[in-house]
């Protein structure tokens, strides 16, 4: 499987990690936003190819598919580039930042039938994962996701603290990952969608603080809780209040209601969600099968936060 990358920022690099994990992956070609860091990444990596041009990268000889972890902002338009190219296009979270960017991208694949999968990676991080098997074995019954998405990022910097060239959002980007994650262990969509947020940023435009509420049919709910201003412990914290056990997850990890931690290392083949969501693209690729977190699935997600932001106008 012949890879090529867009983006040589932090999420970039996760990426490459993964790869290197991956028997049957190589990457062929990476496409940058900055010709220098673009080049140091290639070097360090050993990447033949490296480009600013993302259609140069599209033209390598025998290249399968693309990653895309550019800026929020161009995934539409280069997912759309890769797959009139005739490429496979994994897009990183979240494929667009407006649902009509999100339904193009849907409308595209069904025109070229190749595999397109969004980068929702909390579907395949080993403590999710735990709970979706218990769900679907009809051990669990969610009644409350209480979920904590925290960082302190008051300028435009990434999360190795490098300068951005763009604009990251609490609603599109970081909420993106839970209400997918909320609707996927539900299996079901929202009767009621609320959201509240804080002050604009007046340099970044953006607002720093945001609550949002989801309610399914069942009666599960959602309590979701995000900041840029949180000078603490960052990252995303997860908790599972269900009929039978609550779970506590951080990304990889799961421990029980009072921190006792849950071996999830026989979850899946590794315990690195980026990784086993690079696994799922390249076998649904191989598999000419629909991937899970494919961006028709993951659509749903994307029409909700649709409604939370015109609820927010």
């Amino acid at each position: 499987m012949k890879i090529g990358l867009a983006g040589q920022g932090a999420f970039g690099i996760r990426h490459l990690e993964a790869l290197a994990k991956i028997p049957d992956a190589e990457v062929i070609t990476l496409a940058g936003g900055r010709p220098a860091s673009t080049e140091d990444v290639a070097k360090k990596w050993k990447i033949p190819h490296w480009t600013t041009d993302l259609a140069e990268s599209l033209k390598q000889p025998g290249l399968d598919a693309v990653i895309l972890a550019s800026p929020t902002q161009i995934h539409a338009k280069q997912a759309e580039l890769c797959m009139r190219a005739g490429k496979h296009v994994l897009i990183e979270i979240p494929m667009a930042d407006t649902l009509a960017d999100s339904e193009r991208i849907l409308q595209v694949q069904k025109e070229t039938g190749v595999v397109a999968m969004a980068g929702h990676v909390r579907r395949f991080n080993p403590s999710h994962q735990y709970v979706h098997k218990k769900i679907a074995a009809g051990e669990l019954k969610i009644q409350q996701m209480d979920v904590q998405t925290y960082f302190f990022r008051r300028t435009n910097t990434n999360a190795k603290g490098e300068p951005r060239s763009w604009t990251d959002h609490l609603l599109w980007h970081h909420a993106c990952h839970t209400v997918d994650l909320f609707q996927y262990q539900t299996g079901e969509l929202p009767i009621v969608a609320n959201a509240v947020q804080g002050p604009i940023h007046p340099e970044l435009g953006i607002a720093m603080d945001m609550s949002v509420q989801l309610k399914v049919p069942s009666g599960a709910i959602l309590t979701l809780s995000l900041s840029f201003n949180n000078n603490g412990p960052l990252g995303s914290f997860f908790r599972y209040i269900c009929d039978n056990g609550t779970y506590k997850a951080i990304y990889d990890d799961l421990v029980d209601g009072y921190d006792k931690k849950i071996d999830v290392s026989t979850v899946d083949v590794s315990t690195n969600g980026i990784e086993l969501e690079d696994r799922e693209f390249f076998a649904a690729i191989k598999e000419h099968r629909e991937p899970n977190s494919s961006a028709r699935q993951c659509l749903e997600a994307m029409r909700t936060l649709d409604r939370l932001e015109r609820s927010l106008k």
